[in-house]
């Protein structure tokens, strides 16, 4: 039989009756899983099924562990790098240890030198080390000896005096330009048996630069012979003459007269001192030279390899080498007991912890923000996340999962995407900023890795526990202690500083600026709901949706439906407050540091920009003219100053001031600028009418008030003649001599340069504007005469040379050799800028270490305050889509739907960033006064910070249109999808 095909088979109403519905039957209970198999992980499962949000999630962390790992190391570096910039500065004398002996009567040789600075050098390399390339060791004798040869050079009839010195490292400093070096074999006294006096020859072999031979009168050959002392004195002999390649290296600090002979004064005469080199085979015999000779050993220490971190112990431990129990373990090892140890360590590292104090309030208040704003972020984040998966939990708390197990399996996915990112991060800032320290950048990351990880689970473990009757009190007790902990910091900020002397800074008084932000955000979160619902009923009013639901919507609050939202998250607020306080307070401080800087700088040079004759002599004729016609000039001052001048008629008689003779107008307008001894002019204006003998109206500075005296004096100028002079005024300060303490007696140019000598031709000229330094230097070579730019005869006076008492300017020579005092031929007019000044005054890395971490933390801190305001917009996305597509459906356009967006999300940045402004100007106003700014302007400069809007307001605004510019962006390319999604799904919540 054969079975028909499908098609052959007759349909059911034909052949067969109608079939019968099944009967409905009890559920069959699940079948048991086959053996061997098992359900797919959660963790893995849970994190395909979102990669974007696991993405993201893993960035966010990485970026904030990233920052929290490189801002301890970049602020170690940076105070690392200012440290030995600082002790760089302070000159290779100031960094070394000094070690000195008294020479042994017998068994001196190099050798023995050598074990000494082995024992010196063994204690040396825990906390600090010696840079053993540039130590210098030997003997020398400490008095000179007078040198009676009557060939050699006598100034004013005085001998040349010289001293003997052994330094083993010197020939590698020299080169030897005739005859040999000292010879380094001892060489006999003398038979045995020989008389006390044969311990004197032959004579000692030495060597001596060739400039000191030259100025001396020595040559090759030559035998110097002192002052016989009571039991003889043995003679040198000069055996070889050296060069020095570089005098300017480390090498010869505190050996003047050995690369050339030093002269010294002696009242109004002078003698020179030339010192000599032996060799390691007179050693023995080197204290008969003035019966007195010590040995020494200068250890550098290695400033390159010091910490800041561990400067306490390295101030310890060099304290112990100087006068301690390592002084006393030296002196027993050496067998010296006279060896003794100096050193300006411990006072240079006493004042660099000092500077370091002064800018720590700038360099923490960056990285408090940007940290503040971070963990909000990862508050925020975890707490959209949680809002997020709420329904997800909620059913498996149903379907019988605890509230541990659920948190246990957050937990686990957490630590799939952090903990890596957060490793990644944290090597990535090892690598890009090396440092010795490691501790305090792994502590950060770690701490700024577990937040990341918690926030998520503890959020949802909050969102799981059952509910609780609310309490009204608990929300105004936290702003309470908020506010109570605020008042408490800006009161001891107030009373101790932001950073006490003598210790570190309190973290409490560092974050101030965070506690006023916060509450400011907490009363915010509390005002803005209010003011936007009250612009939502006045919009209500007026024609138009837009405008009345996107403010209603940001007084009310949006989110997933049955979070149970009373008002906007006050999260993003917080976020944007904080950044903008903090970076507007740190900016506000930057400004006050500038301006400090810019006034120190104008008041050091007298203005912007200066022309000073060196000396006593006078500008060249035009060159004040023509320097007022530059590009730039605003104001234009030519002045005589004359700084040894006497005031008759004082308590004291006779007075010395410095006189200023200026235009009245000119310097008014400069005293104006520079805030320097503010006067009105008229008070130096002499009137036709006067007679010829009428006192001179003339400014006093306080100095010469102190003088005492009353009615009119008489002054003196230092090139003759005299000036009676009445006080038209008292002031505190003159810009061309700005010391508080000087006596200055300020004169009209008119009157005074017809009773004043010379005085027609002024000796200085100050600008102010913004001068070209290089212009102005160029316009003071071309104003020299053509003498001065090529070699002249011998013979002509040089201008600048002090005591000069012409006042016509001459020119400096070129062929010969200048006197003491007197500067090179491009500096006889030297010239000074306040840009030149401000610039050396911020070169400290110090301060620019302080200002690049608030800048970068600034930045950072902007960037997660976007990151905040976006990820709530991204949270809303799904629910706003929903309304803009039931909006569509009833006419509203697609530029509409942009401007309800920007409607409801607007209102919350922009009170965030008024606010912040209105914080900031609020944290300077408290704070700023107790701030001591010195350290940071490089000068002494009045405690406190001046209030400016222009930082402040560029930080709020700027971030407000940056967080807008974002939104804009976000709705214009996202907008357009999820609402033609909504439209084609229907409405599924």
């Amino acid at each position: 039989m054969t079975t028909p095909p499908p098609s052959a088979t007759p349909p059911p109403s034909a052949t067969a009756p109608p079939p019968v519905p099944p009967r409905r039957s009890a559920p069959r209970p699940p079948a048991a899983p086959r053996a061997g198999t098992r359900p797919a992980p959660w963790v893995r499962t849970r994190l395909r099924a979102a990669p974007l949000g696991t993405l993201l999630a893993a960035a966010l962390a990485f970026v904030a562990v990233l920052f929290a790992a490189a801002l301890p190391r970049a602020q170690d570096r940076g105070a690392d790098q200012a440290l030995r910039s600082f002790l760089t500065d302070s000159g290779s004398t100031r960094t070394s240890l000094q070690a000195t002996a008294p020479a042994p009567g017998t068994g001196q040789s190099a050798e023995a030198l050598d074990r000494t600075l082995k024992s010196l050098l063994a204690q040396t390399g825990n906390t600090f080390h010696v840079d053993t390339d540039r130590v210098v060791h030997g003997t020398r004798t400490v008095k000179r000896q007078p040198l009676l040869n009557p060939e050699l050079s006598r100034p004013h009839g005085i001998p040349p005096m010289m001293s003997l010195l052994y330094i083993q490292q010197a020939r590698d400093h020299m080169k030897l330009v005739e005859g040999h070096w000292p010879d380094d074999t001892p060489r006999s006294a003398g038979a045995a048996g020989a008389t006390e006096a044969a311990a004197y020859e032959p004579p000692l072999q030495v060597a001596i630069s060739q400039q000191a031979a030259r100025t001396i009168g020595a040559r090759v050959g030559s035998v110097l012979r002192s002052a016989p002392l009571v039991d003889g004195t043995p003679s040198v002999e000069v055996v070889g003459l050296y060069s020095v390649p570089d005098e300017t290296e480390d090498f010869w600090v505190d050996l003047d007269c050995l690369p050339r002979a030093c002269k010294t004064f002696a009242g109004d005469s002078y003698l020179w001192e030339a010192d000599a080199l032996i060799g390691a085979g007179d050693l023995e015999r080197m204290d008969l030279w003035g019966h007195d000779a010590e040995d020494f050993w200068r250890l550098p220490v290695d400033v390159g390899r010091l910490r800041a971190d561990r400067l306490d112990a390295t101030k310890k431990e060099i304290a112990s080498y100087v006068a301690g129990p390592t002084a006393a373990r030296l002196a027993f090892e050496t067998r010296r007991e006279g060896l003794r140890t100096t050193s300006w360590l411990p006072e240079l590292f006493e004042q660099a912890h000092e500077r370091r104090q002064a800018a720590a309030p700038l360099a923490l208040i960056g990285p408090a923000g940007v940290g503040g704003v971070a963990f909000v972020v990862l508050c925020l984040a975890g707490a959209l996340a949680a809002d997020r998966r709420d329904a997800e939990l909620r059913l498996l708390l149903a379907r019988g999962g605890s509230r541990s197990a659920i948190v246990g399996r957050l937990l686990r996915e957490g630590a799939v995407t952090v903990l890596p990112a957060a490793a990644a991060a944290t090597a990535l800032a090892v690598l890009l900023l090396p440092t010795p320290r490691l501790a305090p950048a792994v502590l950060s990351a770690a701490a700024v890795a577990l937040l990341a990880l918690l926030t998520f689970p503890v959020r949802a473990a909050v969102l799981l526990t059952p509910p609780r009757p609310a309490g009204r009190w608990r929300r105004p007790v936290a702003e309470l202690l908020v506010l109570a902990a605020t008042a408490a910091a800006v009161l001891e900020v107030r009373r101790r500083g932001v950073a006490p002397a003598g210790s570190d800074p309190d973290p409490l008084l560092v974050a101030s600026p965070l506690l006023l932000a916060l509450c400011g955000a907490l009363l915010l979160a509390r005002v803005q709901p209010v003011v936007t619902g009250w612009f939502a009923r006045l919009a209500g009013r007026r024609s138009g949706l837009v405008g009345f639901l996107g403010l209603a919507r940001a007084a009310r609050g949006t989110g997933a439906r049955g979070a149970g939202r009373s008002g906007p998250s006050v999260l993003p607020m917080v976020a944007v407050l904080l950044a903008i306080t903090t970076g507007g307070f740190g900016a506000t401080v930057l400004q006050s540091v500038e301006s400090n800087r810019l006034g120190v700088a104008r008041l050091t040079v007298g203005g912007d920009a200066s022309i000073s004759a060196f000396g006593k002599g006078n500008l060249p004729d035009g060159l004040a003219k023509a320097a007022g016609e530059l590009p730039g000039v605003r104001t234009s001052v030519p002045l005589w100053v004359d700084h040894d001048s006497s005031l008759v008629g004082t308590v004291r008689r006779s007075s010395q001031v410095n006189l200023i003779v200026v235009d009245p107008a000119a310097y008014a307008e400069l005293s104006r600028v520079l805030d320097c001894g503010r006067f009105d002019p008229a008070l130096l204006a002499t009137g036709g009418g006067e007679p010829a003998d009428a006192p001179v109206p003339a400014l006093f500075t306080s100095g010469v008030a102190r003088l005492g005296g009353s009615g009119t004096f008489t002054v003196q100028p230092g090139n003759g003649g005299e000036v009676r002079v009445r006080g038209a005024a008292v002031i505190d300060c003159t810009p061309a001599v700005p010391a508080a303490d000087a006596a200055t007696v300020v004169l009209p140019a008119g009157r005074a340069t017809a009773l004043i000598g010379g005085s027609d031709r002024p000796n200085r000229w100050i600008g102010l504007g913004p001068v070209d330094g290089d212009r102005l230097r160029a316009l003071v070579r071309s104003a020299l005469p053509a003498e001065s730019a090529s070699p002249s005869a011998p013979g002509s006076a040089s201008p600048s040379a002090p005591g000069s008492a012409s006042p016509t300017p001459t020119t400096p020579v070129a062929g010969r050799a200048p006197a003491p005092g007197t500067p090179p031929d491009d500096e006889a007019y030297p010239v000074r800028t306040s840009a030149d000044a401000v610039a050396a005054l911020g070169a400290d890395p110090l301060q620019r270490s302080a200002e690049r971490l608030f800048w970068a933390s600034v930045a950072g801190a902007a960037g997660f305050a976007l990151l905040a305001v976006l990820l709530t917009l991204m949270r809303t996305v799904p629910e706003r889509a929903a309304l803009l597509a039931r909006l569509r459906t009833m006419g509203l356009r697609r530029r509409q739907g942009v401007a309800l967006i920007l409607a409801e999300t607007l209102p919350q940045t922009l009170a965030a960033a008024l606010g912040g402004a209105l914080v900031a100007a609020a944290a300077v106003a408290l704070l700023g006064p107790a701030m001591d700014l010195s350290t940071l302007v490089g000068a002494s400069v009045p405690t406190g910070v001046r209030l400016t809007a222009a930082p402040v307001l560029t930080l709020a605004l700027g971030l407000a249109a940056l967080v807008a510019a974002a939104v804009l962006v976000e709705a214009a390319t996202s907008g357009r999808r999820q609402i033609t999604t909504e439209l084609r799904a229907g409405d599924q919540r």
